[in-house]
């Protein structure tokens, strides 16, 4: 993963124990950690207890990372570590070899690297949102709910003309992906070296 100046200004935070970083870093990758407890089919109290076993892991083992670019690596594979745990103990809280627990992934697991960077895209998408206009958020947000507002709802919801709704989404996507946040991880994965002789999707 890059080297994400976000993330180092987070690790650094908390290790230097700023709560603020620390509520930043919990925020940015809790979403990960509730999306993999949700692959091993945890019930929600199971997921939470996972959440809060990861975090409790990160206090104690944060001074010891050396690379900040490693932090999202070591919380999927600590949560997953967490799952496997309960999903072979029922709840019990015996230590676990973790070698052994991940030679016992499941047969439909994402591999490690697409889960960071499905991630990272999600990450880059909601920072992204949050940057534009609020009549911009607005107007997305209609086309994308499900199911997407009809154009009438939303010229009467925004004062639009129904004509100028398509130019103004075209314009909306055009500045979320100059945003700061979209344009780096465009230019991240532009700058990737292709692997396996396949080809490059936008």
């Amino acid at each position: 993963m890059r080297d994400d100046p976000a993330v180092i200004r987070m690790v650094n935070g908390a290790r230097d124990g700023d709560r603020g970083a620390w509520d930043d870093l919990v925020e940015r990758y809790a979403p990960l950690v509730w999306t993999i407890s949700r692959r091993f089919g945890l019930a929600p109290a199971d997921v939470d207890d996972v959440g809060q076993s990861v975090w409790l892991l990160l206090v104690e083992h944060l001074p010891d990372l050396r690379e900040p670019a490693a932090l999202p690596g070591w919380i999927a594979t600590t949560t997953r570590r967490e799952c496997l745990r309960l999903v072979r103990t029922g709840r019990r809280t015996e230590p676990a070899d973790p070698v052994e627990l991940l030679t016992e992934l499941p047969y439909d697991e994402v591999p490690l690297d697409e889960e960071l960077l499905l991630h990272e895209r999600r990450t880059a998408v909601r920072t992204a949102f949050g940057q534009l206009s609020p009549r911009c958020r607005l107007l997305l947000s209609m086309l994308v709910q499900d199911p997407p507002a009809v154009y009438r709802e939303i010229s009467d919801k925004l004062h639009m003309r129904v004509g100028s709704i398509g130019p103004n989404r075209a314009r909306c996507l055009d500045r979320l992906r100059q945003t700061p946040a979209l344009a780096a991880l465009i230019e991240f994965r532009i700058d990737r070296p292709i692997e396996d002789g396949g080809e490059q999707h936008g």
